[in-house]
C-alpha cells in the first residue's frame, strides 16, 4: 500500500491546505445536521472513488465502464465530495471559508490544468476513441444516460472491463482510504469535543 503521507505532500505548495485545515479545525462550529450531511458527502465520495478506481487501468485501456460511462473524472468528483464533506462536518465560518477557497482553486486552477494534460495524453494514446468519448461524457457532473460507444469506437475500447480488486489496489486507493479515514476521524474527534457525546 502506498504511504498516504508521501513526501510530495510535504512541499511548500501544500502549506496553504494544511493551514486551511488547521483553521477549519480551530474555528469549528459544528451542528448535528451538518455532521450528518458531511458524513454522507464523505461516504458518497469514497464510494465513487472506490467504484472508479476498480475500473481504471491507467495508460492501458480507455475506461468507459462503471462511473466512467457517465462522467470522465469520477476520482476528482469523489475527492471534491470528500473535501466538502469534511468541511461540512466541522461547520463554522472557518470551514465555510476553507471550502470556498478549495472550490475556487479546484475549479479555477487545478482541474482545468489536469483536464488539459490528461485529455492530451488520452487523445495521444487512444485517438478517436477518446475524442468521441470526451464529446459525449461530461467531466464532473454525471450524464443522465450511460455512454454507449459507436461501433467504430467500440472496436478499440474494452467494453467488458468491470470492477476488480486488483485495479483498486493498483490505483493506490487503500492509501487514499486511509488518509480520508484519518482526516474524518480527526474532524469527528473535534466535533465530539465541541458537541459532547450524543
Amino acid at each position: 500500500m502506498r504511504n498516504p503521507f508521501r513526501r510530495k505532500l510535504m512541499q511548500a505548495r501544500f502549506l496553504p491546505f494544511a493551514a486551511g485545515g488547521a483553521l477549519a479545525l480551530a474555528a469549528a462550529a459544528p451542528s448535528r445536521a451538518l455532521v450528518a450531511l458531511g458524513v454522507a458527502l464523505v461516504a458518497a465520495g469514497v464510494a465513487l472513488r472506490t467504484w472508479a478506481a476498480g475500473h481504471l487501468e491507467k495508460r492501458e485501456i480507455l475506461a468507459v465502464s462503471g462511473p466512467y460511462a457517465r462522467l470522465r473524472h469520477p476520482l476528482y468528483a469523489g475527492t471534491l465530495a470528500i473535501s466538502l464533506g469534511i468541511a461540512a462536518v466541522l461547520g463554522g465560518v472557518g470551514s465555510a471559508l476553507a471550502a470556498a477557497l478549495l472550490a475556487a482553486w479546484f475549479v479555477g486552477s487545478y482541474f482545468p490544468r489536469k483536464e488539459r494534460s490528461e485529455s492530451d495524453a488520452l487523445e495521444a494514446r487512444f485517438g478517436g476513441a477518446f475524442t468521441a468519448y470526451r464529446a459525449r461524457v461530461p467531466a464532473l457532473w454525471p450524464a443522465r444516460r450511460s455512454y454507449a460507444p459507436s461501433r467504430e469506437v467500440a472496436s478499440s475500447v474494452d467494453l467488458s472491463t468491470g470492477w476488480t480488486a486488483r485495479r483498486y489496489a493498483d490505483n493506490h486507493e487503500l492509501a487514499t482510504l486511509a488518509a480520508v479515514a484519518l482526516a474524518l476521524g480527526v474532524a469527528l474527534l473535534r466535533v465530539r469535543a465541541l458537541l459532547g457525546a450524543p
